[in-house]
């Protein structure tokens, strides 16, 4: 089983990397890899050189952020809450109902906050004009100031189940006598969970968080590709991964969009090795 796990590994990890290639060359499709003239680092320089470059850069960077702010701790927070639920049945339809979304498509997800949001009986417009805070709909998907609340509760939503799954994981292996010696010595729930839970599962944390970190720059793709569809929203939808398909498969530049996703990898080992070598001062590190 060694030999087929290295060789698909191989074959689906390794070999497309030789693709790269054409980011250092005027690749075209009809003369292949061997014969398009290279060109060194002109497609890098156009993109640093492009007038949607700080925009590119400035969203992807904000909208990763909020992600990782917002989207990081929102599991651990769950997984905490759902560790001190003490009623296993309503425990285990709360479990269900969070993780259910992570196995919908964001075609499916999207659908629901198009659905939600529409000023057409819209749910959201619906409710705020009951309790009177508006009194015509709002256009939430047409309006730029909504557009990075809207992907980041959506993903939220979307993974905040899902990404409990291990931290619940590292809980349940937590020392139960250091709960009982706790409360022999006074300590309420509250200071259980910050003087044990969170102390003994830290080092899933650091991983996790390591992990986040060379993600920064995966802004996402599917999401704002589906909701940010209307031109409106250009200016503060476009990022580094919708750039790319834009520019690549729309356009069909294809050594121009694989100079920008592999800008964006280099980048990306980058954070990575950075936070692993901050955090291999506390000892949980990756390597």
């Amino acid at each position: 089983m060694v030999i087929p796990a290295l060789l698909l590994i191989f074959v689906f990890s390794y070999v497309p990397m030789y693709g790269l290639l054409i980011a250092f060359q005027d690749y075209n499709i009809f003369t292949g890899f061997l014969d398009s003239p290279w060109v060194g680092f002109k497609h890098f320089s156009m993109f640093f050189h492009s007038p949607e470059f700080w925009t590119v850069i400035n969203n992807t960077i904000i909208i990763s952020l909020l992600k990782f702010c917002i989207g990081f701790p929102a599991p651990i927070i769950l997984a905490l809450m759902l560790n001190e639920v003490k009623n296993l049945f309503f425990k285990r339809i709360i479990q269900t109902v969070s993780y259910l979304p992570h196995f919908l498509s964001w075609v499916i997800v999207a659908g629901f906050a198009m659905s939600i949001l529409s000023t057409d009986n819209g749910s959201l417009n619906i409710l705020l004009q009951k309790l009177h805070l508006i009194t015509e709909p709002i256009g939430f998907l047409g309006k730029a100031e909504y557009f990075w609340s809207i992907i980041v509760t959506s993903t939220v939503w979307k993974e905040i189940g899902f990404g409990s799954i291990v931290y619940l994981a590292a809980i349940a292996g937590v020392d139960p006598s250091l709960y009982e010696a706790a409360e022999m010595d006074g300590a309420g729930r509250i200071k259980k969970i910050f003087l044990i839970t969170i102390p003994s599962i830290l080092p899933v944390i650091s991983i996790f968080m390591i992990l986040a970190i060379g993600n920064l720059l995966s802004a996402g793709f599917e999401d704002i590709l589906l909701l940010g569809t209307n031109p409106v929203l250009t200016q503060v939808s476009s990022v580094i991964d919708t750039y790319v398909y834009r520019v690549g498969i729309n356009n069909q530049r294809f050594s121009y969009a694989a100079a920008v996703g592999l800008f964006k990898a280099v980048i990306s080992v980058g954070l990575l090795t950075f936070a692993n070598m901050f955090a291999r001062r506390s000892g949980n590190s990756l390597w």
